[in-house]
């Protein structure tokens, strides 16, 4: 069955980094569209980055571009987010998702916190 496994999230202060990892399974990795979300409490999920399958095409949410960047190891069955220059409002959940259509699957979630 297919499974996405979040990692890497923590407290941080203003201005720090962290990367998160997504280890999936389950469906062939190196042929999906890999995005990143996150929920803040009280907000709707929204969606922070998507990386093709290749990982040649990435984009990015406009409150974290220059930020952020998302990336792949398909040999690997893995997907990242690296988060710099983090700020308050960066935290939340953080969740990895693909999508197998019709149905969208989500990982457990790890939480971000930036805060001093």
């Amino acid at each position: 069955q297919v499974q996405l496994v979040e990692s890497g999230g923590g407290l941080v202060q203003p201005g720090g980094s962290l990367r998160l990892s997504c280890a999936a399974s389950g469906f062939t990795f190196s042929s999906k569209v890999m995005r990143w979300y996150r929920q803040a409490p009280g907000k709707e999920r929204e969606l922070v980055a998507h990386i093709g399958s290749s990982g040649v095409f990435t984009n990015y949410a406009d409150s974290v571009k220059g930020r952020f960047t998302i990336s792949r190891d398909n040999a690997k069955n893995t997907v990242y987010l690296q988060m710099n220059s983090l700020k308050s409002e960066d935290t939340a959940v953080y969740y990895c998702n693909t999508r197998l259509n019709p149905v969208d699957y989500w990982g457990q979630g790890t939480q971000v916190t930036v805060s001093s």
